[in-house]
């Protein structure tokens, strides 16, 4: 198993009394995480919410079967909570009636889950999102020269838990498999989703313009439907974290570009399985948007608290990949895959903003991203 950075940040709200909430993609290693961090715990178990007769125990409301099947467990696990009609109205009954035991609640698909328990359970919840493996955590297993080994693979194929070990020829079977579970076992299930060809043409147009600047409109008229349902369908996939998205960064300089987004996918091997191109990093046009989606996706996986991210351009094109806001504080990056030539902070930028440093990312500093 790899070591997840995540069980640290959970172990220390074991003893508190909020319901944990685990958002995080079919596949990313949820529950086991949840068992390698639980395994030496004799007070607790994991209940899986898509077997039957916990659903219909959970369902019922009734406090005494509930207990009887949490049994002697403090700490109590439901796996794929979503699956579990008014989640969030037995999560609070638990909370509010059984103060006894700690619960972790796991959902694949955060909006289905979302929209059922944020109304019941405000204030009495955390929320945190499990990724696919990110750089720290592949290094801490598999070492530093292994990555740097390896990262051509990882461009291409990604690092899915149960991707990132296999043979080339397995990978290429598995994530094709794996990108069709995002489709049709969360996103195309919700009950609004009656077209799921208009889905997969969405993806596709959305893999093939990672860092480029992208338009509602332009999809609406390339797709033949309403702008309305495009961005109800970009909203699906990124709360079911196959997507996400950069907006710009404007201060009201007179030439930014003020309302405009950019999407990236949460892991390469996903986005290349949608286009269905596993090529050669050498045979690719698309280098450079592969690793400037690895870099950001990897900074989105760091997962610190408070901090926002865009993009930013002005319409003489003048750029900058990724502004990082953290407190109140700036960071600017750049990623190139092959830095040709010296690269400085647009003067707007910095005359406006008061930052003058730009951080650039190759492959010979990727440890500088961890920083």
């Amino acid at each position: 198993m790899y070591p997840r950075d995540l069980i640290l940040v959970l172990e220390q709200w074991l003893d508190k009394k909020e319901i944990l909430i685990l958002y995080g993609a079919r596949q990313v290693g949820k529950t086991t995480l949840l068992k390698e961090m639980l395994k030496n715990r004799q007070n607790a178990v994991m209940l899986n919410c898509e077997l039957p007769f916990v659903s219909d125990i959970l369902e019922s409301k009734d406090l005494a079967r509930i207990q009887a099947i949490f049994e002697e467990k403090k700490i109590i696990v439901l796996d794929e909570a979503q699956k579990i009609s008014e989640i969030g109205n037995i999560l609070k009954l638990i909370y509010d009636e059984l103060p006894e035991y700690k619960i972790i609640a796991t959902g694949s698909s955060s909006f289905d889950l979302a929209n059922k328990i944020i109304e019941p359970l405000t204030g009495r919840n955390i929320k945190f999102k499990l990724y696919p493996l990110s750089v720290n955590e592949i290094k801490q297993k598999n070492t530093w020269l292994w990555v740097m080994e390896n990262l051509n693979n990882l461009l291409v194929y990604g690092s899915y838990p149960g991707i990132i070990d296999l043979t080339i020829s397995d990978k290429q079977i598995k994530l094709p498999e794996l990108a069709s579970d995002y489709l049709f076992k969360d996103v195309l299930i919700h009950e609004n989703i009656k077209n799921p060809a208009l889905i997969r043409k969405l993806l596709k147009a959305l893999a093939l313009q990672i860092g480029s600047q992208v338009s509602t409109n332009e999809l609406s008229n390339m797709l033949g439907v309403t702008r309305q349902t495009i961005e109800k369908y970009i909203y699906l996939l990124e709360k079911c974290f196959v997507i996400f998205s950069l907006p710009s960064f404007s201060r009201n300089l007179r030439n930014e570009i003020k309302k405009s987004r950019k999407f990236y996918f949460y892991d390469n091997g996903i986005r290349n399985a949608i286009i269905n191109d596993f090529s050669l990093l050498q045979n690719r046009t698309d280098i450079g948007a592969l690793w400037e989606n690895y870099c950001i996706s990897e900074r989105i996986k760091i997962n610190k608290p408070n901090t926002n991210m865009y993009f930013w351009r002005t319409y003489d094109g003048a750029e900058i990949d990724l502004i990082e806001e953290h407190n109140g504080k700036l960071k600017a990056f750049e990623f190139k895959w092959k830095k040709k030539r010296k690269i400085k902070m647009p003067e707007s930028f910095s005359e406006k903003y008061g930052l003058n440093k730009l951080i650039i990312i190759t492959p010979t500093n990727l440890q500088d991203l961890l920083k």
